[in-house]
């Protein structure tokens, strides 16, 4: 319910940048297609791809860096398709920081405001308070060479801040940062970002990172769009195979569509909650491993046989093989390799999708599984 009224209140913000049908080849690679794309004004945006995907090449073009073959870029209803980089009313702060080393923390963050010839009291004023923002008030005067990643990358925001854009880029700003402080920095500009309202577009290839902090997120890859929406759309309601599989882990299934609310899969009809297909269609399926329960053999909808299992900490994560197919499930109950086990799926837990370009590239867990096999023989 509440995701629904974020939603609703997006829709009422207005457009702050629009990409119409952005097309980018580099040496008659295609990196962008046709690509179009609408940010709201406040939102904290992600774009969220695989390596070589083109969500760098998009933030790139939004902040003038690059200048795409064809479309158009829009900023408050206005074309820049013109408009030089530093004419533009964004910032971007990039995985290096691009921090000046011979310069202390304060002159960092009041360079973009000397550049301006602002008075120097204004200068101050404004350097403090984006410091006190980012938690560095205390290291005004140190060298930023001084410092430690996750305050050098503090830094780099505070003089983002200080020039007062009016949408902040992130190219994967917290790559270089170990997992600890990466998840304290995730926090620290999601603070930043309500605090502010200012609007943020961030690009990962971390699906958690994306997940977490995001308002809108918006699955890329080969150059095109292949799902937007909130994080909960994108991991409960994946477009297609790709989605499905890039976000978070998959069991991904053939199926055939026999009825509203009736598909067949792993050899069994079940209950479920899509409809609108035509009938005897076929479908991919999707069930999440951590949505699957584990019973006896004689009481689950299906069975098969234990061929692996990793601690992963909170939980298990077991492949089973279920007539030659790698099903992966994440619970907290113990099992043996050899153990043959029962899978219990409800009908809330099964989402249908339509057949896509994608259907034919994402297997099971076989890879995962031989991978595992051959670790384990390896080590004895």
């Amino acid at each position: 319910m509440k995701a629904v009224k974020i939603q609703k209140n997006m829709k009422l913000k207005q457009s702050i940048i629009s990409l119409n049908k952005i097309s980018i080849s580099f040496n008659g690679e295609t990196i962008l297609k046709d690509l179009s794309l609408d940010i709201k004004e406040g939102e904290f945006v992600t774009l969220l791809g695989p390596s070589g995907c083109g969500k760098t090449t998009t933030l790139r073009i939004i902040a003038g860096f690059l200048k795409q073959d064809s479309g158009d870029i829009f900023f408050r209803g206005r074309t820049i398709n013109k408009v030089p980089a530093y004419k533009r009313e964004v910032n971007t702060i990039f995985q290096k920081y691009a921090l000046f080393p011979h310069l202390n923390v304060y002159e960092n963050v009041a360079f973009g405001l000397r550049i301006q010839k602002k008075p120097e009291n204004e200068i101050n004023k404004k350097v403090r308070e984006m410091l006190k923002m980012v938690n560095l008030e205390s290291y005004i005067n140190r060298r930023v060479t001084s410092l430690s990643g996750g305050q050098q990358q503090r830094v780099a925001i505070a003089r983002a801040l200080a020039n007062e854009p009016k949408v902040l880029l992130l190219d994967e700003p917290l790559g270089a940062l170990d997992l600890k402080l990466r998840k304290d920095m995730q926090s620290e500009l999601k603070n930043i970002h309500k605090e502010t309202g200012i609007t943020f577009i961030l690009v990962t290839h971390d699906q958690e990172e994306a997940l977490s902090m995001s308002d809108t997120v918006v699955v890329m890859d080969k150059g095109t769009i292949q799902q937007i929406g909130t994080p909960e759309d994108i991991y409960n309601e994946p477009k297609n195979a790709f989605v499905a599989d890039f976000i978070g882990e998959s069991n991904i299934v053939e199926g055939i569509m026999i009825d509203d609310y009736r598909v067949k899969f792993a050899g069994k009809e079940f209950k479920c909650i899509d409809k609108n297909f035509e009938k005897m269609s076929p479908v991919d399926v999707v069930i999440r491993p951590e949505d699957i329960k584990v019973t006896l053999p004689e009481n689950g909808d299906i069975s098969g046989l234990v061929t692996s299992v990793t601690f992963k900490g909170v939980h298990n994560e077991i492949i089973v093989d279920v007539d030659g197919f790698k099903w992966m499930i994440q619970t907290t109950k113990s099992q043996e390799t050899g153990d043959e086990i029962g899978m219990i799926i409800n009908p809330d837990d099964i989402h249908i999708m339509r057949k896509s370009s994608y259907s034919s590239e994402i297997g099971d867990y076989s890879a995962f599984s031989d991978e595992f096999y051959e670790e384990q023989h390896h080590r004895e």
